[in-house]
């Protein structure tokens, strides 16, 4: 009885170890044209899987001046898409009452560069 435990138990964990899916690292960058945005402090980012989370903001730079703010992220995911916003001044969320902005990834390793304006539905997304 207890051979044929071990062997159902062996076959459970087989299967559930044959579901798990590969993960791939995506190196997304993003550019965030804030040239037209008023009463600016800080941007940052949002969003679904780590290192973006809804509680926190992933904050974006402007290191030449040029009021285009800029992030780069690795993500390792399985997951199939990433949803996030950008935030002003720590809790500004844009595109209020709109859904999540999305990248969608594709099953493999990927470096994405996402270009958009602050509370603008129209953007680019570039992968190499």
């Amino acid at each position: 009885m207890k051979f044929k435990s071990f062997i159902i138990l062996l076959l459970v964990l087989i299967c559930l170890s044959s579901c798990v899916q590969e993960t791939h690292i995506k190196t997304i960058t993003f550019e965030l044209d804030a040239r037209t945005i008023e009463n600016m402090e800080s941007i940052g980012i949002r969003g679904n899987m780590p290192p973006l989370s809804w509680n926190e903001n992933f904050q974006l730079t402007d290191k030449n001046g040029d009021s285009i703010y800029t992030a780069t992220m690795e993500i390792n995911t399985a997951q199939n898409q990433l949803r996030f916003k950008f935030v002003k001044n720590a809790s500004e969320f844009e595109l209020e009452n709109q859904d999540n902005r999305l990248i969608p990834f594709d099953y493999k390793p990927e470096t994405i560069l996402y270009q958009t304006k602050f509370d603008s539905t129209e953007s680019q997304i570039t992968k190499n």
